[in-house]
């Protein structure tokens, strides 16, 4: 990654894509669906990486890369790395369908989902990974997103693929270990990145790794491996502070009152609590 990105100040997914490529190997081809990154990555014949690019169609990651794979094998080139990397709205909601595809498929690439939870670069609409309570242009103030947010992971542990991970910016060390065990395995892997998006969430730029950190530490986001849909563990014992510190520090919750807050607390207790479950019978 080269300086002169279109990036946002503060934006999680450049950070997050800066850590990405630390994990890997030289040979790769990075395709990248309508997204943020269609735009930081700069105007062809410009890019912001030094590895090729491809930019698709909203709803085409994983079928993409499953083509790329195909040839790639074709000229018998198995060593460079396909990487898909989308956003949440391509990932959760109008990639999806690809997605599962490659995944069913076992395709042999990394699916990247950098998830700044709703449509950023087309103005902050909500997505399925939009969290409940949430302000975004068509889930406005007096109205939030009431439903809560697709289990991604859930979803692609039941493709029973051979590596789903979360990872978050705030834990550089452990991102980039987990794309490194991805990159060694064959087969569909996934990764899903919490990346803080200042402009969206409505916060200043400079504190948006401290709050990756945080959704870490309250448990709203914590950091785990499933490997082939059935053994999960757990990578950090999350401090467990209450959800209001997190919750307080953004405009886009502003609006939250006392019972939104214990609502959400119950279901960030109740998930975290399920996870461990799924982590002592792996």
């Amino acid at each position: 990654m080269v300086s002169g990105h279109l990036a946002c100040p503060g934006c999680g997914a450049a950070i997050a894509m800066r850590f990405l490529l630390k994990g890997l190997n030289e040979k790769a081809v990075v395709a990248l669906p309508a997204c943020c990154w269609s735009i930081i990555a700069g105007p062809f014949p410009y890019s912001a990486l030094r590895v090729p690019i491809l930019h698709t169609a909203f709803e085409t990651g994983g079928a993409v890369a499953s083509g790329i794979r195909a040839a790639l094998d074709a000229r018998g080139e198995t060593e460079t790395q396909v990487v898909t990397w989308a956003g949440d709205g391509g990932t959760f909601d109008i990639g999806l369908q690809a997605l599962s595809g490659a995944a069913e498929r076992n395709e042999d690439l990394l699916y990247v989902c950098y998830d700044n939870e709703a449509y950023m670069n087309t103005g902050v609409q909500a997505s399925g990974a939009t969290p409940p309570g949430a302000w975004t242009t068509t889930t406005p103030t007096g109205s939030p997103k009431r439903t809560r947010k697709k289990d991604i992971m859930q979803i692609l542990a039941a493709h029973r693929i051979p590596y789903a991970a979360t990872a978050s910016i705030a834990y550089p060390e452990d991102l980039v270990r987990k794309v490194q065990k991805a990159v060694a395995l064959h087969g569909t892997k996934f990764l899903h990145i919490y990346a803080t998006c200042p402009t969206g969430w409505k916060v200043a730029s400079e504190v948006s790794v401290r709050l990756a950190r945080l959704a870490v530490q309250t448990r709203i986001f914590p950091l785990y491996e499933v490997e082939d849909g059935e053994r999960y563990t757990i990578n950090l014992e999350p401090v467990g502070y209450l959800v209001d510190a997190y919750f307080e520090a953004q405009g886009r919750f502003r609006h939250l009152g006392r019972e939104d807050l214990d609502r959400i607390q119950g279901q960030v207790d109740r998930d975290w609590d399920r996870l461990k479950a799924l982590a002592r019978l792996g």
